[in-house]
């Protein structure tokens, strides 16, 4: 993990974008580069549309980072395209404390993640392509904390997918000073500080007893999803449960545990994580088909 302070890191980091944008002109991908409003300034986003038959406004999965990935991983993890053969378009977001709108737009982690959810849920009912009706929203890694959090407040968004159970992230931050102390890897610390735009450590650990779904989960009254692997090492098992069992008020809520024998056992699945992404993508074309009749 590059320091924050590192010379040129915000050159490097518009150099690959740029080049991301390049190739996607020559591939001739399907792909909308947009700019989601929010906040008096935007959130950098790629809009991919599915392909329907008869060319009706289909339904749309709107798709955030984890603490420190950013929208080209996810852009090329697949998922778009499993979606769209299945009827679903999916709009990739850097949100706040991720990607370009923390490089770009100096935007940090929030935890009210329903204000950003609202803001790509206003962008996509006023294009004429999407079903407004029809907008879930997934989250990958700390996303499996922030997708949640805005579906429990924010009751457009049709459905949920947490990938990655992170049901309690402050919780693991303690654990991780305890067993790892001040390098967990390097820089981890002073890059959690930046996401999260603090100052100091002293005031970062105030600010962990409100990153949890603990009294919020059974907020949530859409159908909710939970993806995790058996084995994963950064997010206890034992947090997809709790996620799934206080989802008390969903009128489907699901979780779904990937073991060694079907392979993605790791963070996010990302050992075999096409078996989960499809699990995924035919989970949330399902729901949309059933809440639709």
């Amino acid at each position: 993990m590059q320091s924050v302070s590192a010379p040129n890191r915000r050159a490097h980091y518009e150099r690959a974008i740029a080049l991301q944008h390049r190739a996607m002109r020559l591939a001739a991908d399907p792909v909308e580069i947009v700019e989601v409003p929010y906040a008096g300034t935007t959130l950098p986003g790629y809009f991919v549309p599915a392909r329907s038959a008869d060319g009706t406004p289909a339904p749309c999965l709107v798709v955030w980072n984890g603490f420190d990935s950013f929208k080209e991983q996810l852009l090329g993890s697949g998922l778009a395209q499993e979606l769209g053969r299945r009827g679903v378009s999916t709009l990739f977001v850097d949100q706040p404390g991720t990607g370009g709108a923390l490089r770009l737009r100096n935007l940090p982690a929030i935890v009210e993640t329903e204000e950003y959810g609202a803001a790509c849920v206003d962008f996509l009912t006023a294009r004429d392509d999407v079903d407004a009706t029809w907008i879930g929203v997934l989250g990958v890694s700390l996303g499996g904390f922030y997708a949640p959090r805005a579906a429990a407040f924010e009751k457009r968004f049709a459905l949920c997918v947490s990938w990655g159970a992170n049901h309690d992230w402050g919780e693991v931050q303690r654990r991780r000073v305890k067993r790892e102390g001040e390098n967990p890897v390097p820089h981890y610390w002073e890059h959690a500080l930046w996401v999260w735009g603090q100052t100091s450590m002293e005031d970062f650990e105030k600010l962990w007893d409100r990153i949890t779904l603990d009294g919020v989960a059974d907020q949530i009254t859409v159908p909710y999803l939970v993806v995790h692997g058996a084995h994963d090492r950064q997010i206890p098992v034992e947090y997809a449960h709790r996620s799934h069992d206080q989802a008390v008020n969903s009128p489907k809520r699901e979780l779904k545990v990937f073991t060694e024998r079907e392979g993605g056992v790791e963070h996010c699945n990302l050992d075999d994580p096409m078996n989960a992404t499809r699990f995924i993508a035919d989970w949330v074309a399902e729901t949309f088909a059933e809440l639709a009749r």
